[in-house]
């Protein structure tokens, strides 16, 4: 199994972040969504590695097999462990490609670490620019929103991770089986990781991470029908900031389209590994 140590906690115990590392050819790293882990990348792993990619994901802090240590979820520090991976396996020009959650980690790392390493940028289903009500954010959530989730979280995470699963799935057509897997997915998380993260969504704006710093060759891919991270407020507004970047919007789709549109989404994301780095994209073709 691939440890990656990140750092040491208060009484010198590692921090360890599991990781897979598969196939030749130019780097992607995948960062995946909450509360899942590494696999639910599996679709996009295949695609990419069968199209010549070298293909690293690794389980965020608190979820999959990586350590599970009772403090730092928030973007400042999963951007930090980010740039141990890029730095540890000693990668350049990096496709980084971030869903949900994952893009907000990824956002914050092209901010805080100044894109190191990263030549071209995708963004799917992402939480970005923000998930806190506001005025032009008037479908994301107050604080009594984050309140109840992490009390349910507390009171039964199962229940909660059902409920939450079945929303991202909700009217997609997938199978039962797939969308049991995908529940299964976020059964190893840690009961203080998910409510850690669900206060690093309540605590984070990302606004002044986005802009002028991420001028590169990159992808927002977001669902029209998204009850996550609505369309209008989160997918639009991500590709307004992004200065070059090109909206991919997938009509009538919802949050989870690593598994309702795998396919798809793994075009896409071969499109954008071979774009020159000097080169913006193509239009989308429909």
């Amino acid at each position: 199994m691939s440890m990656l140590q990140v750092e040491t906690d208060s009484l010198g115990r590692p921090i360890e972040l599991y990781y897979e590392d598969i196939g030749y050819g130019p780097p992607v790293v995948l960062l995946h969504g909450y509360p899942f882990d590494h696999a639910m990348w599996e679709e996009q792993v295949f695609a990419l590695a069968s199209g010549g990619c070298r293909v690293i994901t690794y389980d965020r802090r608190g979820f999959g097999k990586s350590s599970k240590p009772a403090d730092g979820y928030n973007f400042n520090r999963f951007a930090d462990d980010l740039k141990a991976v890029l730095e540890t396996l000693d990668l350049h020009d990096v496709t980084l490609v971030g869903f949900s959650m994952g893009a907000g980690e990824a956002v914050r790392y092209m901010s805080r670490h100044l894109g190191q390493r990263v030549t071209r940028f995708a963004l799917v289903s992402a939480v970005t620019p923000s998930m806190i009500k506001s005025k032009d954010n008037p479908d994301g959530a107050d604080e009594a929103r984050f309140d109840d989730i992490c009390t349910r979280i507390r009171a039964d995470r199962f229940a909660y991770l059902d409920q939450f699963v079945d929303q991202i799935m909700d009217g997609t057509g997938v199978s039962r089986v797939m969308v049991d897997w995908v529940k299964s997915l976020a059964e190893p998380a840690s009961r203080i990781a998910m409510i850690g993260c669900v206060r690093a969504f309540a605590d984070t704006e990302f606004t002044g991470d986005m802009g002028a710093a991420i001028n590169l060759p990159s992808l927002v891919i977001h669902g029209t029908e998204d009850r996550v991270a609505p369309f209008a407020t989160n997918g639009k507004r991500t590709a307004d900031m992004l200065p070059g970047s090109v909206l991919r919007a997938y009509e009538g789709a919802g949050h989870g389209l690593f598994a309702t549109h795998g396919a798809m989404l793994s075009d896409d994301l071969l499109g954008l590994v071979r774009t020159p780095p000097s080169h913006t994209l193509p239009p989308p073709v429909f």
